[in-house]
């Protein structure tokens, strides 16, 4: 097996898209809209690779066919592990240690230290060999019940460019670094929801499919609004998701009940230097 570095081309983006699609299938959202999510896929692994060229690695066996891959970054000193795959049939077999020990090799000065994790044993069973404690998390999933949910309490509207210094100064505050860079991207990719007042600020994204991609508040109360904000401004009849739910964040929790979401048990937030952020839910790809 040979482990080389990612390339910012095209055809490197697309077979790390193609390894996660074999490893893990297409998300129900997206079946019939292919091809937007694929380019989006592809402009995701190239967006970390230039940010972190040291940070993303390819395995190949003999042939040079690609069998897994790894992508991680780091923001402000805290390191984040994007993507760790392995081909069904590979797994076990060393491929995943080795990737995983080239992204914390490159995350190595920082104090901090981020992983979504599947339900897959041993995914979690690597990320605590590497010293990540596991805090299993919710996934909640369905139509949302308008109804339920009522109305937002205060003011949250759309975000946008102009809102980066908050978006920063949440980030710090909650996972020690600020995302920097990779808001352009989730900006460009899905709507943003934003609330600021006297009390304090958060935001929410969330994909035109209905999937919530991050989440940060300086209260549960701004949390809340921000995330029923981007529950109820989905168009009627959108199947939500919301991943990576800890249970620090009950608040959540009582939004999706409300909202009439199924809840499910399903992987962990690994983390290493840093307690469970809080207001927070993670972006599965930029932590």
């Amino acid at each position: 097996m040979l482990l080389r570095p990612v390339r910012d081309t095209e055809d490197d983006a697309e077979t790390i898209r193609k390894l996660a699609e074999a490893a893990f299938g297409t998300p129900h959202a997206l079946k019939g809209d292919a091809p937007p999510q694929a380019t989006r896929s592809r402009e995701k692994v190239r967006h970390i690779v230039r940010h972190d060229p040291a940070g993303s690695w390819l395995a190949e066996d003999e042939s040079g066919q690609a069998v897994g891959a790894a992508q991680s970054h780091i923001r402000e000193g805290t390191w984040g592990l994007a993507l760790l795959v392995v081909l069904p049939g590979l797994q076990g077999k060393g491929v995943g240690r080795a990737l995983l020990q080239r992204t914390l090799e490159y995350g190595r000065g920082c104090l901090r230290g981020i992983i979504c994790c599947s339900r897959h044993p041993a995914a979690a069973r690597i990320y605590r060999q590497a010293g990540f404690e596991l805090h299993p998390t919710i996934r909640m999933r369905g139509v949302v019940d308008r109804a339920g949910l009522g109305t937002v309490e205060g003011a949250a509207v759309a975000g946008g460019p102009r809102d980066r210094d908050l978006l920063d100064s949440v980030d710090r505050r909650l996972r020690g670094g600020a995302h920097g860079p990779d808001h352009e991207f989730l900006m460009r990719h899905n709507r943003l929801v934003v609330a600021d007042d006297l009390a304090g600020s958060g935001y929410c994204y969330i994909s035109e499919e209905g999937k919530v991609e991050l989440l940060g508040a300086t209260s549960r109360r701004l949390a809340t609004r921000v995330l029923s904000a981007a529950l109820l401004g989905v168009p009627e009849g959108v199947v939500v998701e919301v991943e990576d739910v800890t249970a620090d964040q009950q608040w959540a929790v009582d939004v999706g009940l409300r909202a009439g979401l199924e809840l499910r048990a399903e992987g962990f937030v690994c983390l290493r230097g840093l307690r469970p952020p809080s207001p927070y839910i993670p972006s599965g790809a930029f932590l």
